[in-house]
């Protein structure tokens, strides 16, 4: 079966895919053209996919190198390039982050000096409701900002915190993980770096000032953007389904996900995917 569009998820960004099974064995033809197709709708979605962990790996890592996130305590045991995303319990240790609460908008990984490009992350068990899952087109939502914010934020840095994602929507890091992600200045506006195209760097979890103006200016002046790039018109939501996969650009669109009842379990696995390392810097 050839990969077909079945569906456009938003207005500006993301594409249902048929003909595509996340598998070790993904001929070429079949990853260049979901490679082709990723950089076009930023946002792609798989359906009744039957995904092992190292499916997952395999396939992940045709698209670039996989980081080992920080949070080594809720790697796959087996895949350590898989991060659990989950509220599921072995006895009182917890299998997974980011458990059941809402979790914010944010970009992954946007607070460490080379910053994913994706992210992979496929549905193994779910709740009867919530755990919805929201994205951003951040790149429309930058073409649509008026001529006079533009230059104003061009050249602009902001710093990304890892800290204060988690003292809002997560656990504690350790003084290892502290150290490896410490707060860092990127820049407001990035550049993509295989498609060029030009998105908001900035996240309301993570993003706690913007470098060089004074604190109620930068203040302000997030506000704005954070209610800007949250407009209905730049926003998909996805309500999950047994065997969806979700494979988004990571350079051009942030999320987040609803709260969801404690009662029920829910399992994701994600992998992220990394830049080539001389196109790292998020110009």
């Amino acid at each position: 079966m050839a990969i077909q569009v079945t569906r456009q998820l938003a207005p500006s960004f993301g594409a249902q895919l048929d003909g595509v099974q996340i598998s070790s064995n993904s001929d070429d033809s079949i990853i260049d053209a979901v490679r082709s197709l990723w950089g076009e709708h930023k946002l792609l979605l798989f359906r009744g996919q039957q995904v092992s962990e190292q499916d997952l790996v395999d396939f992940s890592r045709r698209f670039g190198e996989l980081e080992i996130h920080v949070r080594t305590e809720y790697l796959s045991p087996k895949h350590p390039e898989i991060l659990y995303v989950s509220n599921i319990k072995d006895g009182d240790k917890s299998i997974g982050i980011l458990a059941d609460t809402e979790v914010g908008w944010h970009y992954d990984q946007i607070y460490l000096a080379r910053p994913a490009v994706g992210s992979l992350l496929c549905a193994v068990q779910l709740p009867d409701e919530g755990g919805n899952t929201y994205f951003a087109d951040m790149a429309a939502a930058y073409d649509a900002l008026d001529s006079e914010i533009k230059q104003k934020l061009d050249g602009r840095r902001a710093t990304q915190s890892y800290e204060a994602f988690n003292r809002a929507y997560s656990v504690p890091t350790n003084d290892a993980q502290k150290k490896r992600s410490p707060d860092i200045d990127h820049p407001i506006i990035r550049t993509h770096p295989v498609t060029g195209v030009k998105a908001l760097y900035l996240c309301p979890g993570m993003t706690t000032r913007i470098v060089g103006l004074d604190e109620a200016e930068s203040r302000d002046l997030l506000d704005f953007l954070f209610e800007w790039t949250v407009r209905p018109e730049f926003v998909y939501v996805h309500r999950w389904q047994p065997g969806d996969c979700l494979m988004w650009d990571n350079a051009c669109t942030m999320h987040r996900r609803d709260p969801f009842d404690q009662r029920f379990t829910r399992l994701m696995k994600r992998t992220t995917i990394l830049p080539p390392p001389e196109l790292a810097t998020p110009f």
